[in-house]
């Protein structure tokens, strides 16, 4: 299964992808960088600030920067990573920045009920501008 992230809000698309996982279906995800996540732009940014300066730089926790490894840790949290089947389930998902030109050509699926567009969020941020508050190097 591949997944369009634009304009999807990212709970709901995330949620969407750690159930088929778990049902064994590979899953990636593309796009990843135009995922949104709803609230006000103040409280969205200060929330990941708060995570990325948690603990210590070398022992962690570490929370990644990129967007497509932020959109990843997001379903992580979805997953029972800490049994067996959670981590093998958590192996099948991938998630990319932009389109890759493997996957140009296949069927590409949208989450209908993760579209921005059909709930009643006003305010929401891109995953791409958090991860550039955050220090991406991209």
């Amino acid at each position: 299964m591949i997944i369009d992230a634009t304009n999807s809000i990212l709970g709901r698309m995330c949620t969407v992808a750690a159930k088929k996982a778990l049902l064994g279906e590979k899953v990636d995800i593309v796009n990843s960088e135009k995922a949104v996540v709803t609230g006000t732009r103040e409280v969205v940014l200060a929330k990941f600030k708060r995570k990325k300066d948690m603990g210590a730089p070398l022992k962690g926790p570490h929370y990644p920067k990129m967007p497509d490894r932020i959109v990843r840790r997001a379903i992580r949290g979805m997953l029972p990573y800490s049994r067996d089947r959670g981590r093998k389930a958590f192996k099948r998902i991938m998630c990319y920045i932009g389109v890759p030109e493997e996957f140009k050509t296949q069927k590409i699926e949208k989450v209908a009920e993760a579209d921005v567009s059909k709930s009643n969020c006003i305010s929401y941020v891109s995953i791409e501008e958090i991860s550039k508050i955050l220090g991406a190097e991209r």
